[in-house]
Order: structure tokens, then C-alpha cells, then sequence
């Protein structure tokens, strides 16, 4: 089905030096702008951070420091690009929490005062997670064929979790293994010290902080510099056994046996 437009839209998407919208930069910006009259333009632009780009980055959209040190920086390209997305409204996917935002970013970093709020946003995933439901009903009915009756009851609930799981081996055979160990470790967010995930390891195996104005932090740095942090958190709502994982990373670093 074609767009019905009022307005030019431009679906574009960023790959960066990583996600920290404040601090990290576009290394390349693809555009594709729709036309009311169903005309479409296509481009992309690699352009030079001025920055080193991380190799957690690199290996994910293949863009290296050699690859763009030739290219335009933002600043070079940032009336160009305004203007080409002027009077547009904007789409993506995952946009409105970071293409978006990064973008206004970089245009203000440059002296640009890019108006988004005449603007409409798009943001594809968001229409993806809202259609298509995420609720432990939904995975029976597709990987099994079967309604969940008495759902949110604890023996359906359970049976149908058991079921569900067995059809997703049976469905992703070539990409799941059947095994205990790799599951765990295909269904974890973040490798985890606590249970909630306030503190996880990071790709080195540290300990860090993984939330709030210290997240990526290790655990002990935080604990060393910052004195009242840990009082903080032992005081704050957090749940119990985030507070013995503390404890116990904070024991650990004083030299103490920890058991």
C-alpha cells in the first residue's frame, strides 16, 4: 500500500560511534525521501566523526577510522542535509528514541537550530511492537497453533512457557541449540550480578554500575570515588539482593574474605 502524504517524509537511519546520544557521532546517514506523488530519492553519506571510532562499533556496521577519514564532517554537510530535509516529516526504526534525538544533537552542535516540532515522527518499531503483541498468549498462538485459555492462571501459564519453548527449538533448530546452557545464555539481556540487572558484568567481566549517572562504571571504581554512594544505594529502594551484591563487591575490594 503507497504512503498517503501531505508532506515529503524522509525514512533515514544513522550508524554512529555508539549510543550515547550526547556524546557519540554520525559516521554514516542513509536517506530515502518519499514524495506525495510516490517519487522516491535515495542516499547515503559517509561522514567523518572527528573522533575515534570504538571497535564494539565498528564491528558492528563495518565502519572503520581509515574509511571515513576522508569524508565531510557533519559541520560540512549539516546545511545541506537541513535543508534537504526541510518541510519533511521523519521516519525510522527505533527513531524517536535515538536517529532522532542523536540528529537534533548534531545539528545543535554546530550551530544549527533544526525546528522539530512542526515535524512528524514515524517510528516503525514502535507500530511493529504495538501490532504484533509480546504477551506470553501471543508466543502460544504462533509458535504452538493454540489459544491460551485461563491465561495469567500459574499451571497454564507454566504448561504453555514448557510448550513454547519446545516449538521454538523445533522452529529455530538450525540457529538454537538444545541445551540448558546456550539458552540461558541466548535469552540473557545483559550477563547479570544481580538478579534485576542493576549491576552487570561487562565484556572484560567487571562488575559495573548499569543504570543511572554511573552506568557503565565498574562497581569498585564507583565505591572508591564516590563516598555516600554506597549508603545511597544500601538506603534507596532497591531490591535486597542487589543490596548483598554490593555488600559484596565492596568487601571484595577492601581486602576482606567475602564467603
Amino acid at each position: 500500500m503507497d504512503l498517503n502524504l501531505a508532506n515529503p517524509i524522509v525514512f533515514f537511519d544513522l550508524e554512529t560511534t555508539g549510543v550515547n546520544i550526547a556524546k557519540d557521532r554520525i559516521v554514516e546517514i542513509s536517506v530515502l525521501k518519499v514524495f506525495p506523488n510516490g517519487k522516491e530519492e535515495q542516499k547515503t553519506i559517509r561522514v567523518n566523526p572527528e573522533m575515534h571510532i570504538p571497535e564494539e562499533a565498528s564491528q558492528v556496521h563495518g565502519i572503520y577510522d581509515e574509511d571515513v577519514k576522508d569524508c565531510p564532517s557533519f559541520k560540512n554537510l549539516a546545511k545541506e542535509l537541513a535543508h534537504y530535509i526541510e518541510g519533511c516529516d521523519l521516519g525510522g526504526f527505533n527513531s524517536n528514541r535515538f536517529d532522532i534525538p542523536l540528529l537534533a544533537e548534531e545539528f545543535l552542535r554546530v550551530g544549527i537550530d533544526f525546528d522539530m516540532s512542526k515535524r512528524k515522527f514515524v517510528d516503525v518499531q514502535t507500530i511493529f511492537h504495538k501490532m504484533e503483541q509480546r504477551t506470553l498468549s501471543a508466543a502460544y498462538h504462533f509458535y504452538c497453533g493454540k489459544c491460551l485459555e485461563d491465561a495469567h492462571t500459574a499451571a497454564a501459564d507454566t504448561m504453555a512457557t514448557y510448550e513454547v519453548l519446545k516449538a521454538q527449538l523445533d522452529k529455530y533448530g538450525d540457529k538454537l541449540e538444545n541445551n540448558i546452557g546456550f539458552l540461558s545464555e541466548f535469552s540473557a539481556q545483559n550477563k547479570n550480578v544481580d538478579f534485576a540487572g542493576f549491576i552487570i558484568y561487562d565484556e572484560k567481566g567487571v562488575e559495573v554500575f548499569n543504570f543511572g549517572k554511573n552506568k557503565g562504571i565498574p562497581v569498585e571504581k564507583v565505591l572508591r570515588e564516590q563516598q555516600g554512594y554506597y549508603d545511597w544505594m544500601m538506603k534507596s529502594d532497591f531490591p535486597l539482593y542487589t543490596k548483598k551484591v554490593l555488600t559484596k563487591i565492596k568487601l571484595k575490594s577492601s581486602g576482606m574474605v567475602v564467603h
